[in-house]
């Protein structure tokens, strides 16, 4: 019996996006819900992962993949990077249809270049899909929403209900659908299964290149090991080489290998902002290195929440990671992007939240409340930093933390606790 489909930010940017498009490409990682987000969506379905059905599809695909094509729309084409001639297909049926909302795609990677011949740009619109953020998964009560603060309602007073052990939970767990709804004591298994599957199958995948899984998994353990940092490839290349007497990376494996997970939606690092400063201070251009959710890390590094409990230094990393994480889900149903932001000065602050539209908003992000004031000073020395000549004064600025109460500070700084956020 199916589980019972819990709701996500996505259904409602997927559905609008049908109603002006002919068809929506749902990405994202494996294990995040966009086969069961596409299906409660979609009229009709065809699965081409079904092994009792793989053989007549691919041979369909090679003689008339229009047959494919048939059925009541919108139509759903689960994993369709595993015959990629459906997307040439489905970008000429848009056009000889010249109706919106006829084709949902699924993928969990992107193909390898040079497989499908156009863009599909005007045809087929991408929206991206990610584990759960907390207020899917029912963790955060929502009072505090994104969208609110950028329209002026900073009048916030609200409490979470997710107090030190449920945020570790979340961390170790992830936001895996399948995961969210086990009560059982393998939830935390779910995301060691996963990376598991990444390390031993799915990174050779994308692109047809064999990896070692013994450097794969090196590789994304120095990746665990400096989550929510800057750090340069060289980095990451000395760091493998002191983990392993036997083995190293080259840069340049290290980059095709970083390649490959980004093209499976594992890695997915946060831009450098780039704004015009009152100083001459040098803007540094370094991604914040993160993975799609910060259960792989944990999963990765053999961690549970019992000894998570006694390094709060990593979990303070972490616990970045996970608000980065929701931020990035929220922030992209707003219509909007996040960024981070350091200069040569030391100045950083955790995260940037932009919308197209012009308006950005500052964010620490601090696991607890004695952190919180010397974060309100970072914001406000960049806030006063930036030239208002060519950017306006910030929507808002905000410390997300792992406390209970929601609140604004005298100097006009928010606080709001994860369990709390929205888009």
């Amino acid at each position: 019996m199916k589980s019972k489909y819990l709701n996500r930010i996505t259904d409602k940017i997927i559905n609008e996006t049908l109603e002006y498009t002919g068809a929506v490409l749902i990405e994202g990682p494996k294990w995040c819900g966009k086969t069961r987000t596409g299906t409660e969506i979609a009229k009709s379905a065809v699965f081409l992962q079904d092994q009792d059905k793989r053989l007549e599809y691919l041979r369909i695909s090679q003689t008339k993949p229009s047959l494919l094509l048939e059925g009541e729309v919108p139509l759903l084409l689960d994993e369709w990077q595993d015959v990629p001639v459906l997307w040439d297909a489905v970008r000429f049926a848009v056009d000889q249809r010249g109706e919106n909302g006829q084709f949902i795609l699924t993928g969990s990677a992107v193909p390898v270049d040079n497989q499908v011949q156009h863009t599909g740009t005007g045809r087929i619109a991408r929206v991206m899909m990610r584990p759960m953020s907390l207020f899917e998964s029912g963790e955060s009560n929502g009072t505090v929403s994104l969208n609110d603060l950028f329209n002026g309602k900073k009048n916030i007073s609200s409490r979470s209900a997710v107090d030190i052990n449920g945020i570790i939970e979340a961390i170790v767990r992830g936001g895996w659908p399948q995961a969210v709804i086990d009560k059982s004591k393998n939830k935390f298994r779910h995301a060691i299964n996963y990376v598991d599957g990444v390390i031993n199958s799915d990174i050779n995948r994308v692109d047809g290149i064999v990896k070692n899984p013994a450097r794969v998994r090196l590789l994304l353990r120095s990746l665990a090991r400096n989550i929510s940092t800057t750090v340069t490839i060289k980095t990451i290349c000395d760091d493998i080489a002191m983990g392993s007497e036997d083995m190293t990376l080259s840069d340049k494996t290290v980059n095709q290998y970083l390649n490959a997970l980004e093209r499976i939606f594992v890695v997915e690092n946060i831009p450098a902002w780039n704004v015009s400063l009152r100083s001459k201070t040098a803007i540094r251009t370094s991604p914040k290195r993160q993975f799609v959710d910060p259960s792989i890390a944990v999963a990765v590094m053999r961690l549970t929440p019992e000894r998570l409990l006694h390094d709060f230094n990593y979990l303070g990393f972490l616990f970045e990671s996970l608000v980065d994480r929701d931020l990035r889900v929220y922030i992209e149903a707003i219509d909007g992007q996040i960024y981070h932001y350091r200069d040569s000065s030391g100045l950083e602050t955790d995260a940037i939240l932009s919308l197209n539209d012009g308006r950005w908003a500052l964010v620490e992000i601090k696991l607890g409340i004695g952190q919180v004031d010397e974060a309100a000073k970072h914001l406000l020395q960049l806030r006063d930093k930036i030239k208002t000549d060519k950017i306006q004064q910030p929507s808002f600025m905000m410390i997300v933390t792992g406390t209970d109460f929601a609140y604004c500070r005298d100097d006009g700084v928010l606080v709001v606790p994860i369990g709390c956020l929205r888009e």
